[in-house]
């Protein structure tokens, strides 16, 4: 690794402590969709150059969380319908936050599009199939698969098994179904 990779590397793994500070659960939740999100990119077939843009997306996926109110975010309740549409917002801030810095954008895409869905019925911008960029079809499904088998505020972790089923039941609808079936070959193999 050179020395500019090196400090590009270290800043994203800062930016991560500073989201953990604030958030523990954010920031073990990245750092496991992160490796699931590198062995599926590994699985598909993803080129090295693009597995550095997948890496770094997955770390910071949810960073734009930052900009989402504490009350909101440890709610151990229910989000109302209002409260839901300001957690929609943490893909638009993470682009925001993401955007600006060149060798970021390709991460910025990741954290923008990680909620989109298959059918176009995701959010932000309701992005559609193969338009939702391939390294955020992959996050997603890695962070869905995450954020199922880990305790949360307002619920208990689901079984594995459970979690899995719901992946596959969302193929062609939320999750790309190619993405999908190389995150069931290589999920049952690692976990």
């Amino acid at each position: 690794m050179d020395e500019q990779q090196f400090a590009y590397d270290a800043t994203i793994e800062g930016w991560m402590r500073a989201l953990g500070l604030r958030d523990r659960h954010t920031a073990g939740h990245s750092l496991r969709v992160t490796e699931l999100s590198l062995s599926l990119g590994k699985e598909l077939g993803i080129e090295d150059a693009d597995l550095i843009h997948l890496r770094r997306g997955a770390l910071l996926h949810d960073i734009g969380k930052m900009g989402t109110p504490d009350a909101i975010l440890y709610k151990p309740d229910k989000l109302t319908e209002a409260e839901w549409g300001i957690v929609r917002r943490h893909p638009v801030y993470g682009y925001e936050i993401l955007a600006p810095i060149l060798f970021l954008q390709p991460a910025a895409e990741i954290a923008h599009c990680h909620h989109e869905n298959w059918d176009g019925s995701g959010y932000p911008r309701g992005l559609k199939g193969e338009t939702i960029p391939l390294l955020a079809r992959i996050v997603s499904v890695c962070n869905v698969f995450d954020a199922l088998v880990s305790d949360q505020s307002y619920r208990r972790a689901w079984r594995r098994e459970d979690a899995l089923s719901y992946i596959e039941e969302r193929s062609g609808v939320q999750f790309d179904s190619e993405v999908v079936h190389a995150f069931m070959r290589f999920i049952k193999d690692k976990y």
